[in-house]
């Protein structure tokens, strides 16, 4: 298997990246057949029953009822046709008020998208194309915002608490402020947050959140406690089945109150979850990683020391101490004058979010030029065990933020 870095071969040479690329497809594809088959074991035979059940009432109803087959059908199919316009038996909430519509244009952008409210005009869905576009890509640019504030937070925390473990276990000796202060400093410089403690927070945070809206759904709309928690999943997950969804009666006691708190609960969800599929997939790349590891031996080994001596087109936001900004026209490193206050662990702005999304942008764009006239790109001089360099959007929000390394852990 070729270096990412080696030189020769084509964009389709079976470099480091494209075998990485290739096994996780290979494996995304093993995952699926092994869930088809789970779910056909597991629902196929309930279909089987309900669909006989169903085909006994309607032979039954229809010879109660002196009614042909056909005529029946063609009935139930004009129910069907009313239900995708939000008709239903049960008295339930108007689907196209503004409050039902703002319901609506939120699991748009939030690409939940339930299903239990469509556009039936041609107005509407030529609407909903372009509002989709703009409101989905904004949402995307939400999330990785709150994820970069959130891993933020959970590294200051972290920090904190790994200082008071330092004094409690003596490694910070008492002495003069000053000597105290180069003293933490010294002992903290190695020190990065742990990806599975993130992962373990973010698990507590889901969970904790999702038991707390179970119990309101299961109170307001008579679930289960089980199909609340599995409603949670689907709609924090942006799955959007449509089988269950929430605040869709017409009335309920205190129905302001709970609308808002459906609203705040499956907001502070899907961010949460969101955050969490990130910090997963950096552990599913660490996985796929020390496959090719096994899978290579020594010709990866060879491959890291090339990628070691390699100097141009340096990247490494896991690693360096000093934040730097990447000139594309000159390949040049120029320092960024949030250097000290993107270390300290403070909160970067809006502004500062987007100028290194640029950058990220930019170097992908380079790259993707240099591998298709044939020039692979350098990357970043890591240690040899460092897979989590690189990478653009969010994956890359939690490699920058983590500055987690395999050889780490």
């Amino acid at each position: 298997m070729a270096g990412r870095g080696g030189g020769g071969g084509g964009p389709g040479a079976l470099n480091e990246d494209n075998a990485r690329f290739l096994l996780l497809a290979a494996l995304i594809v093993l995952y699926l057949l092994g869930g088809a088959a789970v779910f056909s074991a597991l629902e196929r035979a309930h279909e089987r029953q309900a669909r006989q059940r169903w085909e006994e009432l309607l032979a039954n109803f229809s010879r109660r009822h002196n009614l042909s087959r056909d005529e029946l059908r063609g009935f139930l199919r004009l129910y069907e046709e009313a239900t995708a316009a939000g008709i239903r038996v049960d008295h339930v909430r108007p689907r196209w008020d503004f409050t039902g519509a703002f319901y609506f244009v939120g699991t748009v952008v939030s690409t939940i998208g339930f299903g239990m409210t469509t556009p039936a005009t041609v107005g509407g869905k030529v609407f909903l194309i372009f509002y989709g576009l703009v409101g989905c890509a904004g949402t995307i640019l939400f999330f990785n915002l709150f994820l970069e504030r959130l891993i933020t937070v959970i590294a200051y925390i972290m920090k904190s608490c790994h200082q008071r473990q330092l004094r409690r276990r003596g490694s910070l000796v008492q002495g003069s402020l000053k000597d105290l202060r180069k003293t933490e400093v010294d002992r903290l410089a190695g020190w990065k947050p742990s990806v599975y403690y993130v992962m373990l927070i973010l698990c507590l945070a889901s969970l904790l959140i999702s038991c707390c809206a179970s119990t309101l759904y299961m109170l307001m709309e008579d679930w289960s406690y089980f199909d609340s928690l599995y409603f949670c999943f689907v709609a924090f997950s942006t799955i959007g089945f449509g089988d269950f969804v929430s605040s869709q009666k017409a009335q309920y006691d205190n129905q302001s109150l709970y609308r808002i708190a459906n609203f705040i609960f499956i907001l502070m969800g899907v961010c949460c979850i969101y955050s969490l599929f990130n910090v997963i997939s950096i552990l599913i790349k660490q996985s796929v990683n020390w496959i090719l590891r096994k899978m290579g031996g020594r010709c990866c080994q060879l491959c890291q020391r090339r990628l070691f001596r390699s100097r141009r087109n340096v990247v490494m936001p896991g690693t360096i101490r000093k934040r730097c900004n990447i000139s594309i026209e000159t390949d040049g490193v120029m320092e960024s004058d949030t250097d000290g206050r993107r270390l300290s662990g403070e909160m970067i702005s809006m502004k500062d979010f987007l100028e290194a999304n640029k950058v990220s942008l930019a170097i992908l764009q380079k790259q993707l030029f240099e591998t298709a006239n044939g020039c692979p790109h350098q990357i970043s001089t890591l240690p040899q065990d460092n897979e989590f360099s690189g990478g653009v959007g969010a994956l890359a929000i939690m490699n920058n933020r983590l500055a987690e390394t395999s050889g780490d852990r």
